[in-house]
């Protein structure tokens, strides 16, 4: 995964500029510096960020947690992050291995120690819970979710948002209502991926999500899905039908 974009939440100027200033030079890319609970909520929210750099206490108050408890308790927010702490606070450090930090480290940090904190979380966070990540690092694929690489970021995408994929050769364009992507990786490999109780072939360059479909047409072989897309009906995957319920 490369140009990895961090988000920095820290107070302190002197430290902040230390740590862009380290981390540009180590070719990560800087989308914002936040240094208040208040701008950083703000900020997050208008940036891309793959992984976040905390400060735990921000104008003397633990709010550093704070912004993790809230960024975590929503799935479309959460991201990896890091604290970075000079307090020695044991029920503090225990309030923030509740929002499952990546890594707890202490002021003033070592510049080792951070690389490979970083390293880890995007690497831990990117590929857990049985998600592939594949060959060119473009796409990570898990049971709910799928994330696509867009630009300098990856972006998700609700499993259940897919209404089909067109697979071309080595190249499979994901299609929802909003967005059309384009990744390259295999049909075999895709179809391994994808849970095949809510993904059917129905034609050898096609694979719909069965919750999309909306009509199934066999005299004239087509499915109109969700958005009145259009996709071929091939003898061979016929087998679609039953896996739709119908009444007679």
């Amino acid at each position: 995964m490369n140009n990895i974009n961090v988000f920095i939440i820290e107070d302190t100027p002197a430290e902040s500029n230390r740590l862009v200033k380290f981390l540009e030079a180590n070719s990560y890319s800087i989308s914002g510096v936040a240094k208040s609970f208040r701008e950083a909520l703000i900020l997050f929210h208008k940036v891309k960020v793959d992984i976040v750099i905390i400060d735990v206490f921000l104008n003397g108050s633990p709010d550093g947690i704070a912004f993790a408890e809230m960024i975590q308790a929503n799935p479309e927010t959460a991201k990896p992050f890091v604290f970075l702490t000079n307090s020695v606070d044991r029920q503090l450090f225990l309030r923030a291995k509740l929002t499952r930090p990546y890594s707890y480290l202490m002021k003033p940090f070592n510049e080792l120690e951070i690389l490979y904190a970083i390293e880890m979380a995007v690497s831990m966070f990117y590929t857990e819970d049985n998600t592939f990540l594949n060959e060119e690092e473009e796409t990570i694929i898990s049971e709910n979710y799928v994330f696509i690489k867009k630009g300098k970021s990856l972006k998700k995408v609700h499993i259940n948002d897919v209404i089909f994929i067109e697979v071309e050769e080595k190249y499979c364009s994901i299609v929802t209502a909003k967005e059309k992507f384009v990744i390259s990786i295999s049909l075999t490999k895709i179809l391994k991926l994808l849970d095949n109780s809510l993904f059917c072939r129905t034609h050898r360059n096609f694979i719909v999500n069965i919750e999309k479909i909306e009509e199934i047409i066999p005299v004239d072989n087509l499915i109109i899905l969700d958005k009145k897309h259009k996709v071929p009906l091939s003898e061979k995957y016929r087998g679609v039908i039953k896996k739709v319920r119908t009444l007679k």
